[in-house]
């Protein structure tokens, strides 16, 4: 059996008390390399901050293996650019974990940031303002942050959106020396070719899971058609799911269904409570 980094057991997260994403079963494995994909709105984003600590759930369970470290990579539209800072402040921020926001940065702290600077190609970078970045180079300053973390769980954020071609070809390369090293990552993305080229998991949300597994068997049509089917049935104004019978479980059977600590249960039909559309 696959040792995982990573277990979701009936996990639903969402915002002020409404679910955006409910009721996920299954395992990441480590080592692993997963794409996560879906409509806008289907709960990417959501997943991530939720993997990561950000969002608490409300009802089941996100549970990380012991001694697994996580690295996340937000999503460039969240991150304030206007503020002064420089490349290596931004990259520096890495160390945090084991240096602290005041702690001072040793000698060879200042070696691996200019290893990692070199890595994701900003060697001579290091004193740009980062409101003067490009949107790959961004990217790669945020790449360069996430090594220097030294992480075991890495989460990716549309690490694509806006970025040049090349930067793209870069950190796949990137990514893959991650998986080399047995590390596991999970990265947001819309692009389904680059999915199936370059990931050989993908976890499949439609607000619900939908497909959880090998890439080629979870991007089949049928399961286009039942994630279309999931994203419109559900009712934006609901304040909570009807009564009714349990969901269908995701297109791989990801495993047994825990109880939930939240207060409903879900129809065929699939109605939800959700005041905002979230990624």
């Amino acid at each position: 059996m696959s040792d995982p980094c990573l277990t979701f057991t009936n996990l639903t997260l969402g915002y002020a008390g409404r679910a955006a994403v409910h009721h996920l079963d299954g395992d990441i494995t480590k080592g692993s390399l997963t794409a996560v994909v879906g409509a806008n709105g289907s709960g990417k984003s959501t997943l991530m901050k939720g993997i990561a600590g950000i969002l608490k759930p409300l009802g089941g369970e996100c549970l990380i293996s012991s001694g697994i470290s996580v690295a996340y990579l937000p999503q460039q539209s969240e991150l304030d650019r206007s503020f002064p800072a420089q490349v290596r402040d931004l990259v520096a921020l890495g160390l945090w974990p084991r240096r602290g926001l005041l702690g001072r940065h040793r000698s060879e702290d200042k070696a691996a940031m200019g290893r990692v600077m070199e890595a994701v190609g900003l060697s001579g970078f290091e004193k740009r303002n980062i409101d003067s970045l490009s949107g790959g180079q961004m990217q790669r300053a945020l790449f360069a942050r996430a090594m220097l973390q030294d992480a075991q769980l890495i989460l990716l954020d549309e690490p694509f959106n806006a970025v040049d071609e090349r930067t793209v070809t870069d950190l796949l390369v990137l990514i893959k020396a991650w998986v080399a090293e047995g590390r596991t990552v999970l990265a947001v993305l819309h692009d389904h070719q680059l999915v199936r080229q370059h990931f050989p998991q993908t976890i499949f949300l439609a607000r619900r899971l939908v497909g959880l597994g090998p890439t080629a068997d979870v991007l089949k049509p049928e399961n286009m058609r039942q994630a279309r089917h999931f994203h419109e049935a559900w009712e934006e104004n609901a304040p909570w799911c009807a009564p009714g019978d349990a969901p269908v479980t995701n297109a791989l059977d990801a495993g047994p269904r825990a109880t939930s600590s939240h207060s409903h249960t879900h129809p065929q039909a699939n109605f939800h409570a959700n005041s905002n559309a979230h990624g």
